[in-house]
């Protein structure tokens, strides 16, 4: 139907050809403000807003400053023990108005029991606002007409959720396509009944066996499984990259993690390369998107829903776990720095208030909101003034792929007791056979390219980092853990850090299933 990619991308490319004169400019913080005094104005009259005197604070020239002083900092746990669990009990009005329809399933990658984020309809409206913004975004990159008449595989949840008589759950990934406007049925694979499928093997088993007759110009999904689902694409049909199977395959979205790790095996799967769009899409909202290409950056979402806060992260704001302090600072839009890491805080249209996600992030152009993510306040390594990131480790992994040429596909990191001092110990996950593998120059390239990338780690790798352990293991291993974890799927991710209990886990883990056969 070659009619319909015209139609389509005359309709993507309409709204870049507007003169720019005639779009009403607005700053950020303008954005803000009107986003935070609608949310106000929609929740006053819900317990929440009556406790914390929403209609009050509309009255007030300043009532931005109102809200931050009076509404406290919620994590999960207060405010899911305060508010969220009524909604969970099926009482309307609490923190959002209305009745709870759906509740998103999110382990993040810290916590080990499931959280249950309230996904409001205002929220799902705000989810598919963002979503058609982004696709308009495709209109800055060069794509034929008939680009747009391809199929789009989204590698996601269940969209067969679970009712316990009150409410639906699920993965917000399950939720989301359960709502996908009609018009864009057409496009969506792998189709209604393979999306309502809820074991994975299962679900990836169809689309296999479906994927010889369509014609995917785009896939979505986090970027391990996809990479799954691609290798055994190839290994079934005996293709030699998955462009035989799929010529038009043009567009990457992914988001969850970072994709540094991956690339370099994605590549060994393509004939040609691919755009890669990130996306900031959490079980809490649609946060941010690539909107232009030639960037690795977000672009922050201001005026659909969603109200930030940023916390500089830091010894002053947070404690040696990643828990923030009671008289943490926050900034706002117009306050933040270029380069500096922040959490993330949200206010939302489905009753989040003051929530801190759990999130890192650090702006790469404040004019812009452009954005990327750099971990996770709890997913970092902080034994003794190192203030090892997420990103430091991303990075570290993709330097060592480029001066080993290897693929490590998969990576945790443990800080443990050593000697009287500390050491870091490195999982690493690649494919074949890992005894061949030079562990000793492993060590000293990841050592040095941290060293080369955090200056504290340089000097704590002095006297009070004593050694850095390198453990190589067979890929399978990290999958069949999250598999144990009940975390299998295209939403979960495996932590880059373990502490605690969840280090324990892994551990006897691996005596019982790898160590000692």
């Amino acid at each position: 139907m070659p009619i319909l990619g015209s139609i389509i991308k005359s309709a993507i490319e309409f709204p870049s050809k507007i003169p720019f004169e005639k779009i009403r400019y607005t700053t950020p913080w303008k954005k803000q403000k009107a986003t935070l005094k609608k949310l106000l104005r929609e929740a006053q009259f819900t317990a929440f807003g009556e406790t914390y005197e929403f209609s009050n604070m509309l009255r007030q020239k300043d009532f931005v400053q109102a809200f931050r002083k009076k509404v406290p900092l919620h994590d999960y746990n207060a405010i899911h023990q305060r508010w969220w669990y009524r909604t969970l009990n099926g009482e309307a009005f609490v923190s959002w108005p209305g009745k709870v329809k759906y509740f998103a399933l999110s382990s993040g990658t810290s916590e080990a029991s499931s959280k249950y984020i309230p996904v409001t309809a205002d929220m799902l409206r705000a989810i598919k606002r963002t979503s058609i913004r982004q696709i308009f975004t495709l209109a800055r990159y060069d794509f034929p007409r008939d680009f747009y008449e391809r199929g789009i595989l989204m590698l996601g949840g269940s969209t067969h959720l679970h009712f316990n008589g009150t409410y639906y759950e699920g993965d917000l990934s399950g939720i989301t396509a359960g709502n996908i406007p009609f018009w864009f049925q057409h496009f969506y694979k792998p189709g209604k009944r393979i999306s309502k499928e809820r074991d994975w093997s299962n679900k990836l088993e169809e689309i296999i066996k479906k994927a010889k007759d369509w014609d995917i110009g785009v896939i979505v999904g986090v970027p391990a499984w996809i990479q799954i689902l691609m290798e055994r694409i190839i290994k079934h049909y005996n293709l030699n990259t998955i462009h035989d199977i799929w010529p038009n395959l043009a567009i990457y979205v992914h988001g969850g993690v970072s994709f540094t790790p991956y690339a370099k095996t994605f590549e060994k799967l393509l004939a040609k390369p691919l755009t890669y769009i990130e996306t900031y899409l959490a079980s809490e909202g649609f946060i941010a998107f690539q909107s232009r290409p030639n960037t690795t950056s977000m672009q922050l979402v201001l005026d659909n829903g969603l109200f930030f806060e940023f916390i500089p992260f830091n010894e002053s704001n947070f404690d040696l776990e990643g828990a923030f302090l009671p008289d943490a600072e926050t900034l706002t839009i117009d306050q933040v720095e270029e380069g500096k890491e922040y959490a993330l805080v949200l206010s939302s249209c489905a009753g989040a208030w003051r929530y801190l996600i759990g999130d890192t992030i650090k702006f790469t152009d404040k004019s812009l909101s452009e954005i990327v993510i750099t971990g996770r306040t709890k997913h970092f390594l902080n034994l003794c003034g190192e203030h090892l990131s997420q990103e430091n480790m991303n990075r570290a992994i993709q330097m060592l792929e480029e001066q080993m040429n290897i693929s490590v596909q998969e990576f945790t990191v443990a800080g443990i007791k050593h000697a009287s001092m500390f050491a870091h110990k490195w999982y690493l996950g690649v494919q074949g056979d890992v005894t061949t593998l030079d562990t000793d120059t492993i060590r000293n390239h990841i050592d040095q390219n941290l060293k080369d990338l955090n200056d504290d780690y340089r000097v704590e790798r002095i006297a009070a980092i004593r050694e850095v352990l390198i453990e190589p293991l067979p890929l399978q291993l990290f999958y069949d853990y999250m598999k144990l974890q009940g975390k299998e799927g295209g939403q979960n991710k495996f932590p880059r850090v373990l502490k605690g209990n969840n280090l324990l886990k892994w551990e006897e883990y691996l005596e019982h299933n790898y160590r000692n056969k």
